[in-house]
């Protein structure tokens, strides 16, 4: 039993399947060029090559896709190796043997070469050149130049197929398993078609071996068999030119196979399905082609001395297939659209329309010299603009819409711009792959490298090799890729943005998605109280002070009573909603001392902005004079840039009544300063007052 266990893990180890096999197989077919073989050996060798090429050419032609044949360059190797290493045995056979007969140099050599003959040795030899170029100059030819030029244009495509899928998985429609295999599928297109330009190189070769060892078989095997055997030149003549035809077309039939299986794969290109079903589907796919090809077969039959049975069969064959494919062109056309039955059938008609208006709400264009941060294995660009949102979802509570990357030829090599809804929103310029050290004070003053301006926030800075990165730390800056810089620009550009960034589909995706035990709220809420259409301008008004909503149901909550009563005015429910919400917005001003730095509206300016403000209650306008505006705006701002000299950040607080009113001023030349109701500091946070206004 061990022993029969034993004999069964040894087959195993040695299946035609593995890679022992395989590599005994090669080693063999080196043996074969040096080692003569016996007739019979020789004989299965090349039934071998014709059943193999054969089998080469069925399965590129089953194949839906190329990429499914992945093998195929290696097996062409292979074959080809094959084939030369049976050449030299034939050859080797026949200058050796030939005198003895056809029959010498095995059955095989023999049969083909009275086969195509058919006992004329002349014209034998004139069908056999026929062939040859016909591999060599057409088949062979076509096929490594349509090689040659899809490994060209499949390798310029690859970066725009990377962007394409990086955009795919930063938009959240892939996830990274999905994005990691078609990147893996990418890779593979790549190294395809690229080994098919290779080893379309092989097939020929082996054309041209194919041709050479002909003429050495036939002028050596006359020399051989006249000098050397005393053999009559028409004998000999007639014994070597069938032996030379035959050994031809046993090695040139494989090699025509394996060229027609290597041009049906490169010339199948990106179609799916099998070779047969693209033929008859696209041929036989119109009525009129197929009738006029009828008709030029009838005026064939009809010409004089023509033979009109072949035509005029085939002109009934197109004829049937032109008036079976009109009458399904017919059927097709008088069933009614499915959209016919819809009032929004006119709507798909203009599908192409609807979509030349659509609009990306975030889109990134980068110049050519930038599309290194959006490709590759591991881009980082797109993993910055994953870690943006999935920071933006979770610090605010607002899931950014996924982010267009395209290229733009018409940007500079090294530019980018950010657009919101297609309009421009920022652009800056970046040098990969140096690194950009933002300049603390006058630490990089004699290092060299591109002064510039950091493009998010307009700090100095300077461009420097990697190689000076650890320099540039050591002295104090802060060094960030060339991706860092983009992303922290983007990321700057969004939270400026948000609030037209949150669309009404965007607020009911988030309302939609709220725990089950939430729903209940939303029911009451809407539409009874409000419309989904308040629900988003309160939340706009909130992203728009940088706000998080990630707190959605106290949202929910304070819409809910500031509507209870009656209509109200959007800030009148954001002052609401914001009064619910003290408690975040007062912990996310928190100093590095665990306080709410605070400068206070002086009571002369309390009363100022309360006597300039007019009109009705729910909608009371601003019209303070231009020359006292001015005159607060430098005052807030010196008290401001006092504090920021002590490395305070305050938050300005007034009445809320005028709460809107000041925060529209501010937000002119200080949007980053909050300013705050009184009703919106906890009764429990920690206040420092640094000064008043």
């Amino acid at each position: 039993m061990a022993a029969g266990f034993t004999l069964s893990a040894s087959l195993n180890r040695l299946n035609p399947g593995s890679d022992i096999a395989l590599a005994v197989g090669v080693v063999a077919l080196v043996g074969i060029m040096l080692v003569p073989l016996p007739v019979m050996l020789l004989d299965f060798s090349l039934a071998v090559s014709v059943t193999a090429s054969v089998l080469v050419l069925v399965v590129a032609l089953m194949l839906r896709r190329p990429l499914d044949f992945t093998s195929f360059p290696t097996i062409l190797l292979l074959t080809t190796l094959l084939r030369l290493a049976l050449n030299i045995a034939t050859t080797r056979m026949v200058l050796t043997h030939g005198h003895e007969g056809p029959q010498s140099a095995g059955g095989v050599i023999a049969a083909f070469g009275s086969f195509l003959m058919g006992g004329d040795v002349l014209i034998g030899f004139v069908v056999f050149a026929i062939l040859l170029v016909v591999n060599f100059m057409v088949v062979t030819k076509g096929s490594g130049r349509i090689a040659e030029v899809s490994a060209r244009f499949s390798l310029d495509a690859m970066p725009g197929k990377q962007m394409a899928i990086d955009a795919d998985l930063s938009a959240g429609t892939i996830d990274e398993t999905q994005a990691r295999l078609r990147r893996r599928e990418l890779e593979e297109e790549s190294a395809f078609f690229g080994a098919m330009d290779g080893a379309a190189k092989f097939v020929r070769g082996d054309a041209v071996a194919g041709l050479i060892v002909t003429f050495v078989n036939l002028l050596g095997g006359l020399a051989i068999g006249v000098g050397r055997h005393g053999m009559g030149f028409g004998d000999a003549a007639e014994t070597f030119f069938t032996l030379t035809v035959g050994d031809g077309l046993v090695s040139q039939i494989p090699s025509l196979l394996t060229s027609v299986a290597a041009g049906i794969v490169v010339t199948k290109g990106a179609s799916e399905g099998r070779a047969d079903q693209l033929i008859a589907g696209q041929l036989g796919s119109g009525a009129k082609p197929l009738g006029i090809a009828a008709g030029a077969a009838g005026v064939m039959a009809l010409l004089p001395g023509m033979p009109a049975l072949p035509f005029l069969a085939l002109a009934g064959a197109a004829g049937a297939a032109a008036w079976s494919r009109r009458q399904a062109e017919r059927a097709a056309a008088a069933a009614p659209p499915p959209e016919a039955a819809t009032p929004d059938g006119a709507a798909a008609a203009d599908a192409p329309v609807a979509e030349a208006l659509r609009l990306d709400a975030l889109k990134l264009e980068i110049g050519y010299g930038l599309l290194s941060l959006a490709s590759g294995d591991a881009p980082r660009l797109t993993e910055q603009i994953r870690a943006l949102r999935r920071s933006i979802a979770q610090e605010m509570g607002f899931v950014l819409p996924s982010v267009r990357v395209q290229d733009n030829m018409q940007l500079g090599a090294n530019t980018y711009v950010m657009r919101v809804k297609d309009v421009e929103a920022a652009r800056g310029e970046l040098r990969p792959p140096l690194v950009l050290a933002i300049d603390p004070g006058e630490a990089l003053r004699d290092l060299p490298g591109e002064r510039c301006a950091e493009p998010a926030f307009g700090l100095p800075a300077l461009w420097i090799e990697e190689s000076r990165r650890d320099l540039a730390l050591a002295r104090g800056a802060t060094v960030v890729d060339a991706a860092g810089v983009l992303a922290t620009h983007l990321t700057e550009v969004v939270r400026e943005n948000m609030a037209e960034l949150l669309s009404h589909s965007e607020t009911r995706r988030l309302l939609d998605g709220l725990p089950e035990e939430q729903r209940r709220l939303v029911g009451d809420l809407i539409p009874a109280q409000a419309s989904i259409g308040t629900v988003q301008r309160v939340l706009q008004s909130l992203l728009a002070e940088r706000v998080s909503i990630r707190d959605l149901p106290t949202i929910l909550e304070g819409i809910q009573e500031a509507t209870s009563g009656g209509g109200r005015s959007i800030p009148g429910i954001t002052a609401i909603v914001r009064a619910r919400l003290a408690r975040q917005i007062t912990d996310a001003l928190r100093g590095p001392r665990g306080d709410v730095p605070l400068l206070t509206l002086g009571a002369s300016w309390e009363a100022a902005f309360a006597e300039a403000l007019v009109g009705p209650a729910e909608d009371r306008q601003l019209a303070m004079p231009p020359a006292q505006l001015s005159d607060f705006i430098q005052r807030l701002r010196q008290a401001l840039d006092q504090a920021a000299a002590g490395g305070e950040m305050p938050a300005l607080v007034c009445s809320g009544a005028l709460r809107p009113h000041l925060r529209a001023v501010v937000e002119r030349f200080r949007p980053a300063t909050p300013v705050l109701a009184q009703a919106e500091i906890h009764p429990r946070a920690r206040i420092r007052v640094l000064g008043s206004v």
